[in-house]
């Protein structure tokens, strides 16, 4: 049987996203993600370099796989919202890895920004192309309306996931499916509200 090298990375990878989910960059182990992957320690350092490498390209694959899940179309803000909610409830882990992100990386730039900072920008125009900040002063203006608009929208979404425990106390809601489809649907009609008063 031959090796395969794709395989392998793949299975590291899958490992990998799942050990720093749980237990961030500081607390991930190689030992644990090489065991999960039935790979060996010197895979994971000869496809990613180090552990602080691997974490930085898991984040970016899974910054990159939201951003390809669909776009945000603010001609239909709601239902691209709501998609964006699902996407989010499907892959709580992205949430995970964006708040370990935060807490551990010290480093003056953060894995793949200019990447993401770019994908951003991009939102941004698409929004005051659609209208957002069109009472704004000048194009400046615009662009950061339209950047502070898309911030919130994310923060209306991913609080719901970034802290499921208040959600439970807040909501008062023993049934999590339930709570979620009424989260869902609040969310939804704040950013349809917010559209509207564009």
């Amino acid at each position: 049987m031959s090796y395969d090298a794709d395989a392998t990375r793949a299975r590291i990878f899958e490992a990998a996203s799942a050990e720093f989910a749980a237990h961030g960059l500081a607390g991930a182990r190689v030992e644990r993600i090489a065991s999960a992957a039935r790979a060996n320690k010197q895979a994971i350092y000869l496809y990613f370099g180090n552990k602080e490498a691997l974490f930085g390209a898991v984040l970016q694959a899974k910054m990159e796989e939201v951003c390809h899940a669909g776009t945000l179309d603010p001609e239909a803000i709601g239902d691209t919202v709501g998609q964006l909610f699902d996407w989010y409830h499907e892959h709580p882990e992205l949430v995970r890895l964006l708040m370990w992100e935060a807490l551990e990386s010290c480093r003056p730039k953060t894995w793949g920004e200019d990447e993401r900072t770019e994908v951003y920008r991009g939102y941004a125009r698409d929004l005051v192309a659609a209208g957002v900040g069109a009472r704004a002063a000048d194009d400046a203006a615009r662009v950061r309306a339209a950047q502070d608009w898309l911030f919130t929208i994310l923060g209306l979404v991913a609080w719901n996931f970034a802290v499921p425990q208040m959600r439970r106390m807040v909501l008062d809601e023993p049934d999590e499916k339930a709570a979620l489809a009424r989260r869902r649907a609040a969310v939804v009609e704040a950013v349809r509200t917010l559209a509207a008063s564009r």
